[in-house]
């Protein structure tokens, strides 16, 4: 998968089937578009193109609400498009000024002249243009004016529920990992460096590696402990992580910290992922550090018992 930081860099000689969207996540929704682009494009003779817009329109257009958080980072998109089979992305700049431009500009001028779009493959609640104001029905009057043909795919559902970004975020948000894990098809996962902590975990023979993730718009998962897959550089580990206050020591700065099971390496500075695959229980104020422990015992035999290792 080639990818582009802007429309400007696409090479004008290719003939593309393409489809629009911020595909936060990369869910299972997503993936359906994308396999039936590639499809497309194949029986077309075109090649498969995936436009995206960085930062996420509402952050450029509501400077004073940044309170939308996604799944990805554009970092982990790129990952996750990589094992989808579309030959290119282009990722272009999102920023007030292009969200004047008007949809016949965009159409006409964008992504018919530039990207040699020859078919539009779009979601079920695709719109577009200024205050996504573009309906599919516009999309066809545009189609029979600059000849591309268009497809719409119809919601993808898992059980009775319909798969959308805005459904898995609050899943999320409030920790239903496991239901969350199932509409986005993988674990849902955050990349962070490891910090400095004030080390009171190895006081009780639970040291933890704190993590600093450090885009803003990363969405984090509800406080409370989970069981987690990390990953350091090119090797798998297993381990238990909280997210909050850790009210016991009453310590009010939010934190990120995991115990890795089995490990005593120093890494501070090190990039570290984390995928999560299970909540536990919910974070909890204990009367001392001791009673802490005790229960740290407890989360740690039922996560080692989850992922069935000794």
């Amino acid at each position: 998968m080639k990818v582009y930081h802007s429309i400007e860099q696409f090479p004008s000689d290719i003939k593309t089937t393409l489809t629009i969207g911020t595909f936060d996540g990369v869910h299972k929704g997503h993936k359906h578009v994308l396999k039936r682009l590639n499809e497309t494009a194949k029986k077309e003779g075109c090649e498969s193109v995936l436009l995206t817009f960085y930062p996420h329109p509402r952050h450029v257009l509501y400077t004073d609400n940044q309170e939308l958080k996604l799944l990805n980072t554009i970092e982990e998109k790129i990952e996750e498009l990589k094992k989808s089979g579309i030959q290119h992305f282009v990722i272009h700049e999102f920023t007030k000024e292009f969200s004047r431009t008007k949809s016949v500009n965009f159409i006409r001028d964008l992504l018919v002249n530039k990207l040699k779009m020859n078919q539009m493959v779009v979601g079920y609640d695709h719109h577009f243009g200024r205050n996504r104001e573009g309906s599919y029905d516009e999309l066809k009057e545009f189609s029979e004016l600059y000849n591309f043909k268009l497809e719409q795919i119809p919601p993808q559902d898992e059980g009775d529920v319909t798969v959308s970004s805005t459904k898995i975020r609050k899943l999320l948000s409030s920790g239903d990992i496991e239901k969350a894990n199932v509409y986005l098809g993988y674990a849902y996962s955050i990349n962070g460096k490891v910090v400095k902590g004030n080390e009171i975990g190895r006081t009780i023979d639970f040291p933890t590696a704190n993590i600093l993730v450090e885009n803003n718009w990363k969405l984090i998962p509800a406080d409370g402990v989970y069981a987690v897959k990390l990953k350091l550089g090119e090797e798998q580990y297993f381990g238990m992580l909280n997210i909050g206050k850790r009210p016991t020591i009453y310590d009010k700065q939010h934190v990120i910290e995991v115990h890795i099971f089995d490990f005593s390496k120093i890494i501070y500075g090190s990039e570290i992922k984390v995928e999560f695959v299970k909540r536990i229980r919910d974070e909890k104020q204990f009367n001392n550090l001791q009673l802490l422990k005790k229960q740290l015992q407890v989360d740690e035999n039922n996560c080692r018992n989850l992922f069935r290792i000794a």
